[in-house]
């Protein structure tokens, strides 16, 4: 495969193009400056102003979010699993029906399997504009985003209808539900009742991964985050190994499925039969099926990337009570 194929397959983290206005809470105070990019895949903008980077299938979702201090993502949930790791900042998420059931923390590196069925949310508690990358499970991702009740009444309050479509219409431009269309109805009491509301004890020894301890798994082999025999064991549809210096292998291999290279420290060549390039943090990088290639640091100092390929499980429910 010759360079120039290879590129459509590569975000620069610098060619990350934005929404602004990809949620019903994007006129919310405080979660009004927040930007979306979805990087592979549909992902789950309720927007046609969302820039779709890389559109093959890969049997999961690539997107970011990127937030200056203080601004917060509102409470939702997905269908499907969600797994986010810190590119930059410092960032607290919390969770429930009103965001206080439980909290964590998380420093650059980290990386959170967000339990399913629950309401989550997470806000920028850092003092620089910062960055978090996203896995979404599933090639459609779930079919979507439900809110909290009081996110979309709060939204509506600010000019922002959603509709049962998925789509957003905004009142301050003189948009207006179409004929027929009615807008997303609120989750019910009953329905809010059967959500969990698992306390921060219940939810970090299973579904968080701290940075350092991963540097450490990985002294030898490859890190197994996420996946069946992981860190955070789990089935969500895909695996997720963590590569540092110490493990990155200069041996040529190839998947049976689309894989992609996320580097979160250092710079990273990766060769292949026909180029080669070379990644940074932030930048995302598909690598067909079937390709033989390498990923190996390209500098000296601290080195260390995600790996994220499909499996044949369900994307499914995460959350299993523990």
């Amino acid at each position: 495969m010759t360079p120039q194929d290879m590129e459509v397959r590569i975000v620069r983290y610098g060619d990350l193009k934005p929404c602004k206005t990809a949620f019903i809470d994007a006129h919310t105070p405080g979660s009004d400056q927040k930007e979306n990019f979805t990087i592979i895949g549909g992902g789950v903008s309720e927007s046609p102003d969302q820039h779709v980077h890389i559109t093959t299938p890969h049997g999961f979702n690539i997107g970011a979010a990127g937030q200056p201090p203080k601004c917060r993502n509102s409470l939702h949930d997905h269908r499907t699993a969600e797994v986010f790791f810190v590119l930059s900042g410092r960032w607290r998420f919390f969770w429930g029906r009103w965001g206080d059931a439980g909290e964590v923390t998380l420093e650059p590196g980290d990386i959170f399997n967000i339990p399913t069925g629950i309401f989550r949310g997470f806000e920028n508690i850092g003092t620089d504009y910062g960055m978090i990358m996203a896995i979404l499970g599933g090639n459609d991702a779930g079919g979507g985003v439900m809110w909290a009740p009081q996110v979309i009444e709060d939204a509506a309050d600010h000019g922002l209808i959603l509709a049962e479509t998925g789509k957003l219409y905004d009142t301050k431009k003189g948009e207006a539900l179409p004929d027929g269309v009615k807008p997303m109805p609120l989750l019910t009491a009953e329905e809010l009742a059967l959500r969990p509301e698992p306390t921060t004890a219940d939810v970090l020894p299973n579904h968080v991964a701290r940075y350092l301890d991963m540097m450490a798994y990985s002294d030898k082999s490859p890190c197994k985050v996420i996946g069946e025999t992981g860190l955070l064991k789990d089935k969500p549809g895909f695996e997720v190994d963590f590569i540092s210096r110490a493990s990155a292998s200069d041996q040529m291999h190839s998947h049976d499925k689309p894989s992609v290279l996320m580097p979160v420290k250092g710079h990273w060549r990766v060769d292949w039969d026909g180029g080669t390039t070379t990644l940074a943090p932030g930048d995302t990088m598909s690598i067909p099926e079937g390709l033989s290639h390498r990923a190996t640091p390209s500098m000296t100092g601290e080195a260390a990337l995600y790996h994220i390929i499909a499996t044949d499980d369900p994307a499914g429910l995460t959350w299993t009570g523990h």
